[in-house]
C-alpha cells in the first residue's frame, strides 16, 4: 500500500460522511437538530440498493434520497409543527429508520457488482500525485461530492436563499418580519438534509461496498456526520475536510493491521495487533471531544453555531 492509494481510498469512503454531514449542515443552519442521520442512512442504503438491483441504479439513487427526505419530513412534523424535543425526535428517527431497513432488507443479496460507474477524469487524472488521489478510478458519486461542497458554500453565503437560511437559523422572528416563511424554510432544509443522508447510505451499498448487510453503515457514520458539522463550524469547506480526514484515519487503522511494510516503512503495529485498536478509536475520540466542546453554550457561540439551533419557533412569542 502506498500513500497515494491510501489517500484515494480515504477520499472514496469520505464521500459517505461528506453527503451526510453537508445534509445535516443545511438542516442545522435552519435551526433544526436532526440526530436521526443514522436511521436515514440505513433506509437510504436499503432503498437505493433494492431499487438499483431490481429496477435501475439511477432510479435507486433518486429513491434513496426520497426515502431519506420522507423520514426527515416526519422529524419536521414532530419538531416544527408539534414543537417536540428535537433530540428525542431525532433519536427516535434513528431507531425507526434502522428498524425499517433491517426488517425490509431481509433476504437481499449480501454482495453485488458496483451499480454505479467508476472512471477517471481526463487530464486531471494525469496530474502527479494529486491526480491519482482525487481523479483516478472513483465512483461518479465521488465527483458529485466535489461539486456539492462549493455549491453548498456559495448557496449559503453568496445567494439570497442562503441569506434567508442563515436568518432563519439565527433570528427566525426577524426573518419572519421580513416576509420569510420560517416554517417552510425549516421543512425544506430538514428534508434536504434527509435526502443527502439517504444518498450517503446508498453510496455505501451501491458503490463503496456493493451489497446489503446489517452493519452496512458501519453503525456509527451518522453520528460522526453530526459531529463533523460542529467540527467544521457549520461551514461546508471545513466540514468536507473533516469528512475526508476521518475517513482516512479509519482507512489507516485498517491498513496498519495488514502488511509488514506500510507506506514504504516498517509497520510497527504488525507484531502487536491489539495496538491497532488505538488507531481505530481515534475518530470516535474526536467525535466525543467535539461534542464536549460544543456542549457549553459559550463554546457554541464562539465556534459559530446558529443562535436559534434547537429552539422551536412559535410566531408571536418573545425570545425568538
Amino acid at each position: 500500500m502506498n500513500l497515494e492509494l491510501a489517500l484515494a481510498a480515504g477520499i472514496a469512503s469520505g464521500t459517505v460522511l461528506l453527503f451526510a454531514a453537508i445534509g445535516e449542515l443545511f438542516t442545522e443552519r435552519s435551526g433544526i437538530i436532526n440526530l436521526g442521520v443514522q436511521g436515514m442512512m440505513f433506509l437510504g442504503a436499503l432503498v437505493g440498493f433494492k431499487v438499483g438491483v431490481e429496477v435501475d441504479p439511477w432510479l435507486g439513487l433518486a429513491m434513496a434520497m426520497v426515502a431519506g427526505a420522507l423520514l426527515a419530513g416526519l422529524h419536521g412534523i414532530m419538531t416544527i409543527h408539534l414543537q417536540a424535543n428535537q433530540i428525542v425526535s431525532g433519536l427516535a428517527l434513528t431507531f425507526l429508520g434502522t428498524g425499517l431497513a433491517l426488517v425490509a432488507g431481509d433476504g437481499l443479496p449480501t454482495s453485488s457488482p458496483a451499480l454505479l460507474p467508476m472512471f477517471s477524469l481526463p487530464l486531471l487524472s494525469q496530474i502527479p500525485f494529486i491526480g491519482g488521489i482525487f481523479f483516478t478510478d472513483h465512483s461518479v458519486l465521488v465527483y458529485f461530492g466535489y461539486l456539492l461542497v462549493p455549491v453548498a458554500a456559495i448557496w449559503i453565503f453568496r445567494t439570497r436563499p442562503g441569506l434567508h437560511l442563515r436568518a432563519v437559523g439565527e433570528q427566525p422572528s426577524a426573518a419572519d418580519a421580513l416576509g420569510v416563511n420560517v416554517y417552510r424554510q425549516r421543512y425544506a432544509y430538514t428534508m434536504l438534509g434527509g435526502a443527502l443522508a439517504g444518498l450517503a447510505g446508498a453510496t455505501i451499498t451501491m458503490s463503496l461496498v456493493p451489497g446489503w448487510h446489517a452493519g452496512v453503515t458501519v453503525t456509527t457514520q451518522g453520528w460522526i456526520a453530526v459531529a463533523l458539522v460542529i467540527f467544521g463550524q457549520w461551514k461546508p469547506l471545513r466540514t468536507a475536510f473533516g469528512a475526508y480526514m476521518v475517513a482516512f484515519i479509519f482507512r489507516l487503522a485498517l491498513d496498519l493491521q495488514g502488511p509488514k511494510d506500510f507506506l514504504g516503512i516498517p509497520n510497527i503495529f504488525y507484531e502487536y495487533q491489539p495496538s491497532t485498536f488505538f488507531l481505530g478509536m481515534l475518530p470516535y475520540a474526536m467525535v466525543i471531544f467535539v461534542l464536549i466542546i460544543a456542549a457549553r453554550e459559550a463554546n457554541r457561540k464562539r465556534i459559530g453555531a446558529p443562535a436559534a439551533l434547537g429552539t422551536p419557533y412559535v410566531r408571536g412569542e418573545r425570545g425568538h
